[in-house]
């Protein structure tokens, strides 16, 4: 039986963005093991997918960030004689371990870090969304219908009943879930405007979800601080995966560009997602569902970096302060009567 290696050892949303390139290489390769190298962070994304063999986590940051834990793990995967390897993230640190691996077949993005590593060097094209760019390292054809493939995953019997268990303490069908952090400080649309958006649909008797990891806790009890209505803070209470299974609950998700617009993917919701220092064109948007996207682009600094910064470089931030949380509510009314 051939053995596959998928890497990817980036954040949430990337090894979301992942899950349609591994279901296609598994088509593609019915008869093959696939598994996935990530950081603890991500297991249990790569762990509920069904197209998934065995996940193998790097702890880059961790026990394996020295020189020694580094060859110790790559001695582990030399061991497993994998046959190919397909590498989505392009880190130093990626590149010497697929070179330590001794895997012959291997396949790595043409920005990846000292790139000449990987026997087969596939072109990342920034005007591609990321899935697209995903299926390309894999060989996988498509064309402007078929590269939208929905990001699937599996729900445990305990996440199920974790999520009814919280959903059965109110009674209601309308909920919107409201994503307002982000790792990326200029990434985040301003607390007071996304403070407007929650009551503006808490008073139209929506139920409203705010959601996030543990270091949103405190931004999404903030805003739960001045709402009115029926609000809650889950941020730190669920893990990804019983997000994901959270947000299945809900008509629309609103959210920074950030991962859990594309947990909405999973969760086979609408998403409007909020621009701010970031631009859609990085290949990082929404795209199933009926979602759609909002930014304010007349600006020359925008975008100021592929990521963010902690503070705006030019002290303004109008990539947020200019973007009117009428128009964001207006866009979300339409997609919640569509």
């Amino acid at each position: 039986m051939k053995k596959i290696l998928y890497i990817q050892t980036a954040f949430p949303g990337d090894a979301i963005l992942s899950l349609p390139a591994i279901e296609k290489l598994k088509e593609l390769n019915p008869d093959s093991s696939v598994d996935i190298l990530c950081i603890p962070l991500t297991a249990e994304i790569f762990d509920a997918s069904p197209f998934v063999n065995e996940v193998l986590v790097f702890e880059k940051r961790g026990k394996h960030k020295s020189i020694s834990g580094l060859l110790k793990f790559a001695r582990e995967l030399r061991n497993r004689k994998y046959d190919v390897i397909y590498s989505s993230h392009r880190s130093f640190r990626t590149s010497i371990l697929v070179l330590l691996s001794e895997v012959r077949e291997t396949y790595g993005f043409s920005n990846s870090s000292i790139k000449y590593v990987y026997k087969n060097i596939v072109t990342y094209e920034l005007n591609k969304h990321e899935v697209q760019r995903n299926f390309d390292l894999i060989g996988y054809s498509y064309d402007k219908a078929t590269w939208r493939v929905q990001p699937k995953i599996n729900f445990s019997d305990d996440v199920r009943v974790k999520v009814e268990n919280f959903l059965n303490e109110f009674k209601t069908d309308k909920m919107i879930a409201v994503a307002p952090g982000s790792l990326w400080a200029t990434k985040r649309y301003p607390k007071e405007k996304w403070q407007q958006i929650v009551d503006y649909f808490s008073s139209k008797n929506f139920t409203i979800l705010l959601i996030g990891g543990k270091d949103d806790e405190s931004l999404c009890q903030s805003i739960l601080a001045s709402a009115s209505g029926k609000v809650y803070n889950t941020a730190g209470k669920f893990s990804i995966v019983e997000s994901i299974k959270l947000l299945t609950h809900c008509s629309l998700l609103i959210s920074n560009d950030s991962a859990p617009t594309h947990f909405g993917m999973c969760a086979e919701i609408k998403v409007l997602t909020i621009y701010c220092s970031t631009i859609p064109q990085f290949g990082f948007y929404p795209y199933m569902f009926g979602s759609k996207l909002i930014s304010f682009d007349e600006l020359s600094c925008k975008p100021c970096g592929i990521h963010g910064h902690r503070k705006c470089p030019l002290n303004h931030f109008n990539c947020a302060n200019q973007l009117s949380e009428n128009e964001i509510i207006k866009v979300a009314e339409e997609m919640l009567n569509e």
